[in-house]
């Protein structure tokens, strides 16, 4: 084989694993920025739920010393009953203690209805807290584990840019300028195999005499349609 396109074809290898690396480095933190936000999204519903909780206890607390104060002040009314000489006062202490029930029953039914909501939360901020503690505890792994795999991209991509660079010293200015142009211009393999006397990327019939300088080797030839380079590794 072309000495050429030896080095070319290892200089495609080590450019398929950078390619493979750099999307790594790309998605990883991506990946690091979902479990992050898990996790946030995690403890602030947490958060929010014992915030809830905590509110819902106060306002419990409070509606029963309110209830507490308005049935002491409608059993004064009611002692009030007693002393009162007028109709208009009898009239005004009625009004008074209807007034103090119907509060003292709007209040009690809010108050069932914040023991509902306290027990349902109770249960929903337990569960929760147990999830949030796996969470929190897998996803920290996770991210030391991601952090450490883009790290060791790099590290990767060093060593593989590196070797790259030193093949690329090695490799003749014609053919690295070809290489280069058709990686550029049509992407995906640029040294490709002959297949069934056509180019194995496009497809492209050749010439017989093509195919016997591609079979020999010596030279480098390159497909007349798409401009790879094209070798001979035995047809199918």
């Amino acid at each position: 084989m072309h000495e050429d396109i030896r080095l070319l074809k290892e200089l495609q290898d080590i450019d398929y694993w950078i390619g493979e690396l750099e999307r790594s480095k790309a998605f990883l933190p991506d990946m690091m920025k979902n479990l992050q936000e898990q996790m946030a999204s995690m403890a602030a519903d947490l958060s929010q739920k014992k915030a809830r909780l905590q509110q819902a206890q106060i306002e419990v607390k409070d509606l029963e010393i309110k209830i507490a104060e308005t049935k002491e002040l409608k059993e004064k009314y009611q002692e009030q009953m007693l002393t009162i000489k007028t109709n208009k006062e009898y009239d005004a202490l009625v009004a008074q203690i209807e007034g103090a029930k119907t509060e003292v029953a709007k209040d009690e039914e809010r108050c069932l209805e914040l023991m509902t909501e306290i027990e349902q939360l109770k249960v929903s901020v337990a569960g929760l807290d147990e999830e949030n503690a796996t969470i929190q505890e897998d996803n920290a792994g996770r991210l030391i584990d991601l952090q450490f795999q883009i790290d060791s991209v790099q590290g990767k991509m060093d060593e593989k840019e590196a070797y790259r660079d030193n093949l690329v010293r090695k490799v003749s200015k014609t053919a690295m300028a070809t290489y280069e142009r058709v990686r550029k211009g049509r992407g995906g393999d640029v040294v490709v195999a002959l297949r069934r006397g056509a180019c194995g990327e496009c497809f492209k019939s050749q010439p017989p005499q093509k195919i016997q300088q591609i079979k020999k080797g010596t030279t480098m030839e390159t497909c007349a349609s798409c401009g790879r380079i094209l070798i001979w590794e035995g047809e199918e």
